[in-house]
Formats: C-alpha cells, sequence, structure tokens
C-alpha cells in the first residue's frame, strides 16, 4: 500500500535507501581500505608514485568522513599522504617543473590535513602545487595547458585536476584575484569545447590545432567522452562550494553548471539509467554504459542540488542514475564490502601510442573492476545520495 502512495520519484528513492545499506559509501570504503591498506599500489609491481588517482579516492573517503564523523576513514587519510609528504612539506615523486595539471589534484586533501591538524607541513606541500598553477603554461587567451607535454592542449579533466584545489586555497588565503582566474578556465572551456547542438563538450580543445586528432577548423577532438564530462562537471560544483557569495565569476559558473546539468539529463540511457562511455552515441555498436562517468554524474546532480546551484527537478535523474549503478556495476564481495565493475582503466589523447580520440579508441581501452577514479567517484555519488535521503 505504501508504495501506491508514493511518487515514481519517492518510490526510486525509497528504493535506493534500501539498497544503500548494504552498497553504499560505507560498503566502498570498506573494500578501499581493505584492497589499498598502505598506499594506492596502481600497477603491481612498480614504484607507488604521487597521482590523481588516490586523490579521487580520498576525495570519497573525506567526504564520508565528514559526513560521519568516524575518526577511521581519516586516519586513512592522513596515513595515506604522510606515506608522500615530509616535514618540510616535499611531496615525494612530484615534480613542479612537469607542469602537469593532474599532479595538482591532491591539493584539496592537503589542505583538508591542514586544516584539520594545524600541521604546517600539509599547507607547505599545497604551496608548492599553487606554485605550479601560477607557473603552469597557458594558451594565447589564459586557459591552462593540461600539461607541458602536451603544448597549446586544454581537457576537460584539466578543469577538475585543477581548478578546486585553486578555488579552495584561495579561499583559504583570501586571495580573492584568484576567482577571476578560476572563472576564466571554466568559460574558456566552454567557448572552445562545448557543442550547441548537444550541449555536451567535446573532451580537449587543441588551439595549435596540430595535434593529429584535432578538427582543423575548430581544434576541438573528435568525440565526447563520458568520463571527462564527469570530471567536469564535478569540477564546477567542487569549485563553486568556495566562491564568495558575491563573486561576480559564481553567477557565471552556477550557468555553466546548469547548461552542463540539461545535457547530462539529456543523455542519460532510458533503460540503465546510466551513462554510456561516449555519451551521444549510446546505440551505436560496442558501446557500453561506464561506471565512473555515471558516478560523476550523479555526484554533481545531487551536491549541484544539495548547494542551490540546481533545481530539485534534477533529484529524479540523480536517483535513477544511482539506482541504475547499484543494477549495473556492484557486486557484494565474501569479505562482506563491495566490488565496483564496469569502469574504463584510461582514455586520452595524443601520446605514444597515438590515441586518436576516435569512436574505435575509446571501445579499446580495458574496462576493469575497482579502478580508483570509478571508486571515488562512486563514494562521492553515493555518500550525496545518502545525505540527500537524510
Amino acid at each position: 500500500m505504501l508504495f501506491k502512495k508514493c511518487s515514481f520519484a519517492g518510490w526510486l528513492l525509497l528504493s535506493v535507501t534500501a539498497i544503500q545499506a548494504q552498497t553504499g559509501a560505507a560498503g566502498m570504503a570498506a573494500t578501499v581500505m581493505r584492497i589499498w591498506k598502505d598506499s594506492l599500489v596502481l600497477h603491481p609491481g612498480t614504484p607507488v608514485k604521487w597521482t590523481y588517482d588516490q586523490g579521487v579516492v580520498l576525495e570519497g573517503i573525506t567526504a564520508l568522513w565528514k559526513h560521519t564523523g568516524n575518526q577511521k576513514y581519516f586516519r586513512y587519510i592522513q596515513q595515506s599522504m604522510d606515506f608522500f609528504v615530509d616535514q618540510q612539506g616535499n611531496i615525494r615523486t612530484y615534480r613542479l617543473e612537469d607542469y602537469n595539471i593532474d599532479n595538482v589534484k591532491n591539493g584539496r586533501v592537503l589542505l583538508t590535513l591542514f586544516k584539520t591538524t594545524g600541521d604546517a607541513k600539509y599547507k607547505l606541500a599545497a604551496d608548492q602545487l599553487r606554485k605550479q598553477l601560477a607557473r603552469q603554461p597557458r594558451t594565447k587567451d589564459g586557459g591552462f595547458w593540461h600539461k607541458q607535454r602536451y603544448p597549446w592542449q586544454m581537457w576537460l579533466d584539466g578543469l577538475y585536476m585543477g581548478e578546486p584545489f585553486y578555488a579552495e586555497y584561495a579561499a583559504l588565503v583570501k586571495d580573492s584575484a584568484a576567482f577571476q582566474d578560476i572563472t576564466r578556465q571554466f568559460v574558456l572551456m566552454e567557448q572552445h569545447a562545448r557543442d550547441a547542438n548537444t550541449g555536451l563538450l567535446y573532451h580537449a580543445w587543441d588551439e595549435s590545432k596540430e595535434q593529429r586528432w584535432a578538427n582543423k577548423i575548430t581544434g576541438q577532438s573528435p568525440n565526447f567522452w563520458g568520463r571527462a564530462m564527469g570530471w567536469y562537471a564535478m569540477a564546477l560544483v567542487d569549485a563553486l562550494e568556495y566562491y564568495p557569495a558575491n563573486e561576480p565569476g559564481r553567477d557565471s559558473l552556477v550557468a555553466i553548471l546548469r547548461r552542463t546539468a540539461v545535457a547530462i539529463k539529456q543523455y542519460q540511457d532510458k533503460h540503465t539509467g546510466c551513462w554510456f562511455q561516449v555519451l551521444d552515441k549510446g546505440g551505436k555498436e560496442g558501446n557500453y554504459v561506464e561506471a565512473s562517468a555515471s558516478c560523476m554524474f550523479v555526484y554533481a546532480l545531487a551536491k549541484g542540488m544539495r548547494l542551490g546551484y540546481l533545481p530539485v527537478t534534477y533529484r529524479q535523474v540523480a536517483a535513477k542514475g544511482y539506482a541504475g549503478i547499484q543494477q549495473q556495476f556492484i557486486r557484494k564481495n565474501p569479505e562482506g564490502d563491495i566490488t565496483l565493475g564496469g569502469t574504463v582503466s584510461v582514455a586520452g589523447l595524443g601520446g605514444e601510442p597515438y590515441r586518436d580520440g576516435s569512436y574505435a579508441y575509446y571501445l579499446s581501452e580495458k574496462v576493469i573492476d575497482n579502478d580508483p577514479k570509478g571508486v571515488g567517484a562512486y563514494l562521492l555519488a553515493a555518500n550525496e545520495i545518502e545525505m540527500i535521503n537524510k
């Protein structure tokens, strides 16, 4: 009788709540702390290094710690960063002169540790990452290059790797001028990569138009990769959280987020509630629904609603997406925790061997279990849905 009195959106949320008791953020965190007990070993037998993958996982653990107050999560975060950061704030294996914006991602974890413990070593380490942003090579109109070895290129991935840390750091040290630069990064990325017909953003843009993957007229890469759009959507809600209420660029970012949300909703798969590896080619042979992008979109929509940037009408989209993630990707483990399947291990452009950004390329990369990028995004999505339901 209860279900007859509930709206469809309410039924979805009741269903999700029942699922969470077994497969929510705590279940995923238990997996993380079991399989990556000491540090994030991405490739067994190879040395551990400073990598954004770990930052995504720790961001999810941080959200769970803030939500629950359970100190075991904070201890795990601190232990993970103390492996890299010495008392002088030097970061093991990090090289500023690489100007790789991926390496800035973990700075948010450092800021969390500094604000919580007051230990100066974390601020000194974060200062190095801020120094990298100050010196990061830029396009002619001021956009950060993705990496020194990828000249003249802006990637959607890079907005997530750099801007939320940039915004949180600026808020901490009261650097109001920095917010103008942060806004510029999002505005430029949308200007150069957004497709007017779909509302989606291409994975990357090459100002020089010299890359083989780049359109010779627009400089855009050929396809809409799910996780790239996921990085971008998460970057918007995470950076906006630190914007001063009277900062002029705040309205610009909210408007970009709302346009992005429209496109995310449009390309949600009606059958599974998830999103495809190549977003606009859901019915094409070989394409598949992908876990990390689906988690990222659920997180961005749910957090955007919670913080008031998006209307509550997106609640049904987020709930359907999260229910789909449980159905398509989550498996219970004998240990009592969970596995997240269905995450593409990597996708990029250029490099060696050369990645041409074609549809066939995006479908050629391996799909694996418990990829840290998917795991971190799931933690974030599950935590947001659980907060909404409360």
